[in-house]
């Protein structure tokens, strides 16, 4: 191995995207996200944890951190001259941008997921979600690309192009270099995670996660939908929900911004993601806004939870 920092003996993000036969627009695309990502990490250490005195357009307030990340990956995007059209959580509407290429990318992206829980200095992350053309109305399995970026103890940027799911981490020198290569994960998990109020669940649901509890499922929940996502992946094991609940059929998490790119990502690793009832990356996105309940992570506690919405609810 070579010196602590040196990249020498490492393999990092655009070596290892050519490797994967990656497109070459993709590639151009992936790694300006992947330079973005140092500037939110900035953000985050020194930024400001206030209230922009805006909100998106789901009636959010804004902190002054969204707005910055926000602003910093439009940038980039925008830049990059392979991106034709872009939406963001944070804004409301569907962002167009020259790109004279032959091939162009649509993203969709939540620039900081979880960012009211920096002021307590949890895990935060971007998550993003590309496609090929200027659509992004698109079922999550038309993707071309998903990744997102973990900014916790380390930065960890991990990505699928439809060949595996591959995790990198920011080294001494901002560089990401390959820590995994094909994470798989196994057909049953260990571990739940579980957002919303239970007091709310439905009696399928209910019934679901005592299930889970009376098998030896342990609860393990951050709060932010990346770690949690990430614990799954890296773990190898549990699933995350966030189901639909008593006046809130629609769940919360968004399907543009969240869930396809997730979906996306834990299919790839062997897993599953679903809204209870149909596979996550096959729901046709209605617009923007549009909000889905989920249950994602190993292939059978997803379809046991499938089963109990079936029959109750």
């Amino acid at each position: 191995m070579g010196e602590p920092g040196s990249t020498k003996f490492q393999v990092d993000l655009r070596r290892h995207l050519r490797e994967q036969k990656v497109e070459r627009r993709l590639i151009e695309l992936i790694c300006e996200i992947a330079e973005a990502s140092k500037y939110i990490i900035n953000s985050i250490r020194t930024g400001d944890l206030g209230v922009a005195g805006t909100s998106n357009l789901y009636g959010e307030e804004q902190l002054e951190l969204d707005v910055l990340s926000d602003r910093i990956l439009q940038k980039r995007l925008k830049s990059s001259g392979v991106v034709s059209s872009v939406v963001s959580e944070e804004n409301n509407d569907i962002m167009q941008f020259n790109c004279e290429n032959d091939v162009c990318y649509s993203v969709a992206y939540d620039p900081l997921d979880g960012s009211s829980l920096v002021d307590v200095n949890l895990a935060v992350g971007t998550i993003l979600s590309i496609y090929q053309g200027d659509n992004i109305l698109l079922p999550g399995r038309q993707q071309a690309a998903a990744l997102y970026i973990l900014y916790g103890p380390r930065t960890t940027l991990v990505y699928s192009t439809g060949n595996g799911v591959h995790e990198f981490a920011m080294n001494q020198l901002m560089e990401y270099t390959l820590v995994k290569e094909n994470i798989t994960i196994d057909g049953v998990g260990g571990i739940y995670s579980p957002g919303g109020q239970r007091n709310l669940y439905t009696s399928g649901t209910e019934k679901y996660v005592r299930s889970l509890e009376e098998s030896g499922h342990k609860l393990r929940y951050s709060g932010g939908f990346v770690p949690d996502i990430n614990q799954v992946l890296m773990k190898g094991r549990g699933i995350f929900m966030y189901p639909h609940l008593q006046g809130r059929p629609q769940g919360k998490l968004r399907l543009l911004y969240e869930l396809n790119p997730m979906a996306f990502l834990i299919e790839q690793a062997g897993g599953a993601a679903s809204n209870g009832r149909m596979p996550i990356l096959d729901i046709v996105p209605e617009g923007i806004d549009m909000c889905s309940p989920v249950f994602i992570g190993c292939r059978e506690d997803v379809a046991m939870a499938e089963k109990f919405i079936a029959a109750e609810d």
